[in-house]
């Protein structure tokens, strides 16, 4: 794996190295590196030679600095002298640009060359403005083609197989949000995310939020219940790979039971309320839940919980024994 050295000034680097575990989980062969007010040039490079000597392979190695010309980068520089072959030091570092360099260093054959040519397009993709209006004329891009919607395509027609392909189906409270539409979505590579629930659907603010936190290229929608039973039967999907998320376990069995063919699931997070009992530090059920999910396992439905791709997983039936054993006490 490529390691990976963030080298800026002052709590820049520690602070965006915990923003990463927020999205992908603690992050091995990745180090902070800040240059302090009371720091000179020697001893951030100090730092840097450390980080890079304490990768499991050293000669693998990305330099994530802050600022063209200032201290982190001049010393990056330093250090890069010799390495030229195998090392690379990019700077303008972002979020956008270290959670691609994340995901690409997923792949243990992608070189630190192979990644730092990578990550300078999303690390640009990653500037924006709101309202849009704002944005500097000369710099606008195009606006991407929008995808065709299902209706505009005569009905009968079918599109490739004819059947709608899912990329992953996950429960989480929190919908889309930075993990699903980092981490989830890079990894599983849809083309679509499909928001499933009626009240989502029916909330035209929590909607179109939504829908405006969708990642570049990868468009989102919210739908009912019903819709989605509807999108399963209909051939004009069958070019879509799409990332379905419920907000509940509830809304899940409906749509399994509305004809919907679901048979892997991901429970991502299911927020505490009033009650219901903690069961991981991102689960919390109450007694329907518990209800439901059993109802779901006797399907035949298989559970994971991971809230980002790289953590481990229990089995569905260790969780529903705590949750059970939890609401017995309350």
């Amino acid at each position: 794996m490529v390691g990976i050295v963030i080298a800026t000034h002052g709590e820049f680097a520690p602070g965006i190295k915990q923003s990463i575990g927020m999205v992908f989980g603690d992050q091995p062969n990745m180090a902070a590196c800040s240059l302090m007010p009371s720091m000179g040039p020697d001893d951030i490079r100090a730092k840097i030679e450390e980080a890079i000597a304490s990768f499991d392979d050293p000669d693998q190695v990305l330099i994530l600095a802050d600022l063209w010309g200032g201290t982190p980068f001049n010393q990056s520089s330093a250090v890069l002298d010799g390495h030229e072959d195998t090392w690379a030091v990019v700077t303008g570092l972002n979020l956008p640009m270290l959670v691609e360099a994340c995901t690409m260093r997923f792949d243990p054959s992608k070189t630190a060359h192979d990644i730092a040519s990578g990550i300078v397009k999303a690390a640009r993709e990653g500037v924006r403005v709101k309202p849009e209006s704002l944005e500097p004329a000369e710099e606008k891009a195009a606006a991407p083609a929008a995808a065709a919607p299902a209706g505009a395509i005569p009905e009968g027609t079918v599109i490739g197989d004819g059947h709608i392909k899912f990329a992953g189906v996950r429960i989480d409270s929190r919908l889309l949000h930075g993990q699903v539409a980092t981490a989830w979505t890079k990894q599983l590579q849809p083309n679509r995310i499909i928001v499933v629930s009626d009240g989502v659907a029916h909330d035209t603010l929590r909607k179109t939020m939504i829908e405006q936190a969708a990642p570049p290229g990868v468009p989102a929608n919210v739908v009912p219940i019903s819709k989605m039973c509807e999108v399963v039967k209909d051939p004009r999907f069958g070019g879509t790979k799409a990332f379905i998320i419920f907000e509940n376990p509830q809304d899940l069995l409906a749509c399994i039971e509305g004809g919907v063919d679901i048979k892997d699931v991901n429970i991502g997070s299911m927020a505490h309320s009033v009650g219901k009992v903690v069961v991981t530090n991102a689960i919390a059920m109450g007694e329907d839940d518990v209800k439901t999910l059993q109802e779901l396992v006797d399907k035949g439905v298989k559970f994971t919980n991971r809230k980002v791709p790289s953590d481990s997983t229990d089995t569905i039936e260790n969780l529903l024994s705590k949750a059970k054993a939890e609401l017995a006490k309350a």
